[in-house]
């Protein structure tokens, strides 16, 4: 795959440009989570599903850590889902692929269970369905370690559905993951849209304020916040869905 970098248009100074777009980061955001409560959930119950195919839950977990951080350096030659698998192949040999199916099976079959792991934030639905209201374009933009169905149904469990956005980033259809700037280049050349014209909410301090480098106007919602590095975040507009949508009244 040839990888097309998209440049972000770069506006007069004395030129502001309206947001057409808000963009959603999903775990922590829309869905709020302990993200390590998350992964001993999703993990555990993984590893039970494969255990009857031998796999050894440890090696299991390591495996997809190593697949997952090799997503996250991913170069764009690859998809994400390949680069993935490509990795736990290195691991546990070629035939793993023959167990697909059975990955597939849990998610489709065990993974709501993860749900309980989960929190539950009404006002989510309420802002994306209000930013509709306003005539602005809504994505999902979740970093694309998942499966497609994994990010359906954890949309699911924030009580939206995936078809209330535009698109959604899967580690089928993505080609780099957060917080590098090529995933959010990715975006911005599906939206068409200038990087000020777009406005990315998230939780994660790294991974999404980070799209503010290529001109995006960004939001910190406040109720999940993960900031690994503590960094001073005052000069970020954050704060709860509420003072989401009022700060969008000031961008349109």
């Amino acid at each position: 795959m040839e990888v097309r970098r998209y440049i972000p248009i770069s506006l007069p100074q004395n030129k502001v440009m309206k947001i057409k777009a808000v963009v959603f980061d999903l775990d922590g955001t829309l869905l709020p989570m302990d993200q390590s409560l998350f992964m001993k959930a999703y993990f555990g119950g993984l590893a039970k599903k494969l255990a009857p195919r031998g796999y050894d839950p440890e090696k299991l977990v390591k495996a997809i850590m190593l697949g997952s951080q090799a997503m996250v350096q991913n170069d764009g030659k690859k998809t994400n889902e390949e680069v993935f698998w490509d990795k736990f192949s290195e691991i546990f040999g070629e035939d793993v692929r023959k167990d697909e199916p059975y990955f597939e099976e849990y998610y489709y079959e065990d993974f709501d269970k993860v749900s309980d792991s989960c929190g539950y934030n009404p006002e989510a639905a309420v802002a994306v369905a209000k930013i509709k209201d306003m005539g602005l374009r809504v994505a999902l933009g979740t970093n694309p370690l998942f499966p497609s169905i994994a990010t359906e149904k954890r949309t699911r469990w924030a009580g939206l559905d995936v078809s209330d956005f535009e698109f959604y980033t899967t580690y089928e259809n993505s080609y780099f993951c957060k917080p590098n700037l090529h995933y959010y280049e990715d975006i911005l050349k599906k939206l068409n849209l200038a990087c000020e014209e777009v406005l990315m909410v998230g939780n994660d301090v790294d991974e999404d304020l980070v799209a503010e480098q290529l001109g995006m106007k960004v939001f910190l919602l406040t109720d999940s916040v993960l900031n690994r590095q503590n960094k001073d975040v005052s000069a970020y507009p954050s704060g709860s869905f509420a003072e989401l949508l009022e700060f969008i009244k000031t961008l349109i």
